[in-house]
């Protein structure tokens, strides 16, 4: 990936509400801007749309029950907030159960498997636009240390998600040691700003980011427990 040039970041309209067994690439194809996909571009998908792609909603289930069942391991709580470790190691509030853009009654569970989810999407998209574009899926989480979310790469295909830096220079000579970019992460979080969380828009399409293409994929972004030093 070379920085500079023009990014350009497009929310895709007119996705309607995903169902169960909804045909999601087809949906995404047809909001594509004039001229389709191109190869090379990015598209960032919410996770709510795969996860109701997918079935993952629940009905008046006791939200508590549920955040235990999606939990691999507790590892906070304060009132009503559990901080959870889900079952693809992602460290996050309430192991993603929410309850946000679902029906009453309902909450909306992560996918099972999100880099297969995404694989999956970009072959789909593939196949029916010829166009040989990567899949991003997000989701917003809290960071620790710093106030407010972002949007995050919980799904990758067709890009690696990190830009490595490590025994290049910088403007100064020296050597860079450890800058490891995660783009798969800036990607998700630029693309929020187009998706937003109450406009109905399910994915945006990126354009220009350059990155380097790969089998990637998400779960390789999870901190492995032997490095984290707060857990």
């Amino acid at each position: 990936m070379e920085a500079g040039g023009e990014l350009r970041v497009l929310g895709l309209e007119g996705i309607p509400e995903v169902t169960e067994n909804h045909d999601l690439a087809a949906l995404i194809a047809a909001a594509a801007p004039d001229g389709g996909f191109h190869d090379g571009d990015v598209v960032v998908v919410a996770h709510k749309a795969i996860s109701k792609a997918e079935g993952r909603l629940v009905e008046g289930a006791e939200r508590s029950a549920t955040i235990e069942a999606e939990s691999a391991r507790i590892l906070r709580r304060s009132g009503g907030l559990v901080i959870s470790e889900t079952r693809h190691g992602f460290v996050c509030a309430n192991a993603g159960v929410d309850a946000s853009n679902v029906a009453p009654g309902w909450v909306c569970l992560l996918p099972l498997d999100p880099d297969l989810s995404a694989r999956r999407l970009k072959a789909r998209l593939r196949h029916l636009t010829g166009a040989d574009v990567a899949v991003v899926i997000s989701d917003t989480f809290g960071r620790t240390w710093r106030q407010g979310q972002t949007n995050v790469a919980i799904g990758v295909a067709g890009i690696d998600p990190f830009l490595d830096y490590r025994g290049q220079r910088d403007s100064f000579g020296n050597e860079l040691s450890a800058t490891i970019i995660c783009v798969a992460d800036e990607l998700a979080g630029a693309a929020e700003l187009v998706m937003g969380k109450s406009t109905g828009r399910a994915a945006a399409l990126i354009r220009g980011a350059g990155v380097s293409r790969g089998p990637g994929s998400a779960a390789g972004i999870v901190r492995p427990p032997e490095e984290d030093l707060f857990r």
